[in-house]
């Protein structure tokens, strides 16, 4: 028995225990949000490690601390906020007014009808055009989207996915207006597809077509435009659809390994495409599990990628992350009570480490936030980077017993979850079998579970509630009218563009796509240059690929 154990016992028995007598703790067992149980107290015990094999230093093997070695010693995170609606025009002056604000680099919120690969005049589109997102047609509309906002300057972030290359050609066309090279741009686009298929449901095309398109991205931008992040694997909708930190962390690196894989069988060098991969992560209201959550997602990514893949080029191994603080926790009572929730998350990502990253508005769970809230939301992460003094250390948690024991606890379990995926034959397989599906839809039952029994407190929500007037907070409208400004423009666009040249480029990409080897990406360049369509481009790729239906009990 060493001689921490005897001072432990001793503790227990002469100090703890009378008090227990007396005041029995507030209940049987405590656990994280992702049900890890929790002890009362944390000792070197509970979080043995190799220092330099599962820490290090800041920017080396494994990166747990950190993939740089000053991290925000040498600068902030990139401060986004995501934004978008009604026209081009309008979500631009939105982007100039946060630039104004001191926001360090763009996050672009797509409508449905283009986030589904859809024009403005499309019969789907009806009565969505401009609502969650702006709407994004042609190059004309992203031409307009980014006027006066140099592309070689601004950090641009595009979440999109099934139509990603084609949104990415346009700023590419756009970039080359302005007088900025493809290899000068930089910015980041979602283009994970396979969390659409189990979270977030803004697919298109089957799953094995829709991989094509992503490692045709990262073949054309690992030669044409080496600066932009071909990818940014999320598990921000995966956390958003209901799963817990582990699952978050457990399926975003398996699809994470499936995009590796699906690469190296096209024929591509791990170390030429995966140093420009990114992730995207949620920042959850379980402040502690969160902070130890990106901390271990970070030590997991750098052993898959070294040791499974063999990857020799360091950039490879590092797991670099954008951060959103969590939509789903988001309330519409007691509206107010957002700001700290946002806070408390927004802190969480900082002490984890992200490299970039966007606060959710007070305001969001009622209606798309105004510029008063979208400022209160940047004015959030301002204050945490100059007043709080937490970016003056690098991983200022490192070494609390708690957080280590956390980090390495998330791992293990993670860990776990992908070695059950690689036996369903990787994530491909495990979402075509509904497997991941059904993983997140039971964790999501036991949480709502958890709240409507009370066992899980939501402040304002299921207690301490009060009764409230009306919110009186200023409202953003999207005037109904964008749809039909939207859908006049594309027949202004369609009438005075060269009709055979679109014509014969179109039927260039849908011969391309019926030939497996044939890269596409050059294909939509020219296309949108030629004033061809999202929705033409997509309705090609339709017809030859057909669109996805789900197979699952869920």
């Amino acid at each position: 028995m060493t001689d921490l154990t005897r001072a432990r016992q001793a503790w227990e028995e002469n100090t703890l225990q009378p008090v227990l007598d007396r005041s029995p703790e507030r209940r049987a067992q405590f656990e994280t949000a992702s049900g890890i149980p929790l002890d009362r107290v944390y000792t070197p015990a509970d979080a043995e490690m190799d220092y330099l094999a599962d820490l290090g230093f800041p920017g080396e093997y494994p990166f747990t601390r950190g993939v740089q070695p000053t991290m925000y010693r040498g600068r902030f995170w990139t401060m986004r906020q995501y934004a978008g609606y009604a026209t081009a025009e309008e979500s631009n002056a939105r982007y100039k007014y946060l630039l104004a604000q001191g926001q360090t680099g763009l996050s672009v919120a797509f409508d449905l009808p283009t986030q589904i690969g859809y024009d403005a005049d499309a019969p789907l589109a009806e009565g969505e055009v401009g609502k969650v997102g702006v709407s994004i047609s042609s190059l004309d509309d992203v031409r307009t989207l980014f006027d006066g906002i140099p592309l070689d300057r601004v950090s641009t972030s595009m979440t999109i996915n099934a139509p990603a290359a084609v949104l990415l050609a346009m700023v590419i066309a756009v970039g080359k207006e302005q007088g900025v090279p493809p290899a000068k741009l930089h910015g980041t686009v979602q283009n994970d597809i396979l969390k659409e298929y189990v979270a977030r449901g803004t697919y298109i095309f089957p799953p094995r077509p829709s991989m094509r398109l992503v490692t045709d991205l990262f073949r054309y931008c690992a030669a044409k435009v080496p600066r932009w992040n071909t990818i940014s694997i999320s598990g921000y909708h995966i956390r958003e659809a209901g799963s817990t930190a582990v699952q978050e962390v457990a399926f975003t690196l398996a699809n994470g390994i499936a995009y590796v894989q699906a690469a190296i069988e096209a024929g591509l060098d791990v170390d030429v495409f995966a140093p420009r991969f990114s992730f995207f992560f949620n920042a959850h209201n379980d402040f502690l599990e969160e902070i130890a959550k990106f901390r271990a997602a970070r030590r997991l990514w750098a052993r898959i990628m070294r040791e499974r893949f063999g990857a020799h080029d360091s950039r490879s191994w590092t797991l670099r992350f954008h951060t959103q603080t969590a939509g789903c926790t988001l309330t519409a009572q007691q509206p107010e009570n957002n700001v700290v929730r946002v806070t408390l998350q927004a802190l969480a990502a900082v002490l984890g480490g992200t490299q970039s990253l966007h606060t959710n508005s007070r305001d969001e769970a009622l209606w798309l936030p105004t510029e008063d809230s979208v400022r209160i939301a940047l004015r959030t992460q301002q204050i945490i980077a100059h007043e709080s003094g937490v970016a003056h250390t690098v991983d200022p948690l490192a070494g609390s017993y708690l957080i280590e024991y956390l980090t390495d606890e998330i791992e293990r379990r993670a860990a776990a979850y992908i070695e059950r995926i690689d036996e369903m034959g990787g994530a491909l397989d495990a979402i075509e079998q509904g497997y991941v599906q059904q993983e997140i839809a039971d964790a999501a039952y036991r949480y709502q579970k958890e709240i409507e029994t009370g066992e899980r407190t939501i402040v304002g929500v299921n207690d301490l509630r009060v009764e409230e007037e009306a919110v009186t907070m200023g409202r953003l409208l999207v005037d109904p009218a964008v749809e039909e400004q939207q859908r006049a423009r594309l027949a202004a666009l369609r009438a005075r563009r060269d009709g055979e040249r679109a014509s014969a480029l179109l039927a260039r990409i849908e011969r391309a796509a019926r030939s497996p080897d044939v890269l596409l990406t050059p294909l939509f360049v020219e296309a949108v240059e030629a004033d061809c369509t999202l929705g033409e481009i997509c309705a090609v790729l339709r017809q030859v690929w057909g669109e996805y239906r789900p197979q699952t009990n869920i």
